[in-house]
């Protein structure tokens, strides 16, 4: 895996055809605006008109011949509509934006398509919502662009991709289609079923046992909104890898739901007398945490950098306007950079526990500054 450096003139990349007008192509559409000539073309007249009335680009007319097209279209169909365009323009880079990769290089091989002009690729960025009116031009802004060429791609198709993930203020990076679907099937795929899994248990929970949720169950379900539609069709085109790390998954689930049920029948007295003793139910769950601990440790860190431990200042944040303003002002007035923060409502109150993640020396600091500034500090 390389990483590439940001920051090429969107002229360079010459007129460029986008084929999906949803959020990522509307999106790229708009970010490539007032430089490069943007082509939009999708099988949707709705929208593809609204993809042209937000500044995405033109409709095609067929009256230009495109220098690279991006297919933005459904994970389902994205390897027939490359082979569709590798066929149509013949001259043209083709890249994609589907998230599994090594299933459009064999669909494409299977046709045989031009493998020579194919460039896979991934921006690992999105949105709750879609479609172009959820377009924006910064989304990809610092967000990784996966780039998975095929074994023959051409070197200059390939830097031609790369430099339009810079030209969008993406940091390209390098990675064969097979590591890559097994990368996000990890790192994305299988939180998306964890964090549905988990909301599905809310579906029958009582009233006042949803009503307790805190950040932790937010956290846990955050993605739990996203479209089924899609995400049956990203689940589907990458199955093996998903299946792979969900049965590792289940397998240490068996463990732990073992654990739990030898402290129930201890807890209990089971049916045996003297009552007998879990042993090693406890080691396993304590195992099971710690494994976590070192895991989430793994997740770079600000700006993919080593990851760092922060202290976290808690202040009482009034729901009123201007409250989170004035807060984050009177933190720069104490000339102290903010690391993480995270906000969470309090139930039934009218206040928010604001946490503020700043460097380990500077927490005495902070926590000063705002008491002097009249905050509550938890």
């Amino acid at each position: 895996m390389s990483l590439g450096e940001p920051g090429a003139p969107r002229e360079d990349l010459g007129t460029v055809r986008i084929v999906g007008t949803g959020l990522l192509g509307t999106s790229i559409g708009l970010a490539l605006g007032g430089g490069a000539k943007v082509l939009l073309d999708d099988p949707s007249p709705t929208a593809l008109a609204l993809a042209r009335d937000v500044g995405a680009g033109v409709v095609d007319d067929g009256g230009a011949s495109p220098d690279l097209v991006v297919v933005a279209a459904p994970p389902d169909v994205t390897a027939r509509v490359v082979a569709e365009q590798l066929h149509a323009h013949p001259h043209a880079t083709v890249t994609d934006v589907a998230s599994v990769k090594l299933g459009v290089v064999e669909q494409l091989a299977s046709r045989g398509a031009d493998l020579k002009r194919y460039v896979g690729g991934h921006p690992m960025a999105g949105r709750e919502r879609s479609g172009p009116v959820a377009s924006r031009a910064d989304l990809f802004l610092g967000r990784p662009w996966v780039i998975c060429p095929t074994r023959v791609s051409d070197p200059e198709r390939v830097a031609q991709v790369r430099r339009l993930a810079a030209a969008l203020g993406a940091s390209p990076v390098t990675m064969p289609p097979e590591e890559h679907d097994a990368a996000v099937a990890l790192v994305s795929h299988v939180p998306q079923v964890a964090a549905s899994l988990v909301a599905a248990r809310l579906i029958r929970a009582s009233d006042p046992a949803v009503s307790l949720a805190g950040q932790g169950v937010r956290d846990v379900t955050r993605i739990a909104g996203s479209d089924p539609t899609l995400w049956a069709q990203i689940l589907a085109a990458n199955s093996g890898p998903v299946r792979d790390v969900l049965r590792e998954l289940r397998d240490d689930l068996d463990d732990v739901i073992e654990a739990l049920a030898a402290l129930g029948e201890e807890a209990s007295g089971g049916h045996a007398w003297p009552p007998r003793e879990a042993v090693g139910a406890r080691g396993t769950l304590a195992r099971l945490v710690a494994a976590g601990n070192d895991g989430r440790e793994r997740i770079p860190g600000k700006h993919g950098g080593t990851p760092t431990s922060y202290a976290v200042v808690t202040a009482l944040l009034p729901d009123e306007p201007g409250q989170l303003a004035r807060l984050f002002h009177d933190i720069g007035e104490a000339g102290i950079n903010v690391e993480e923060f995270s906000l969470e409502h309090a139930p039934g109150m009218p206040v928010g526990l604001a946490e503020v993640s700043v460097l380990t020396a500077v927490r005495g600091a902070l926590e000063e500054a705002l008491v002097t500034r009249g905050w509550h500090v938890v």
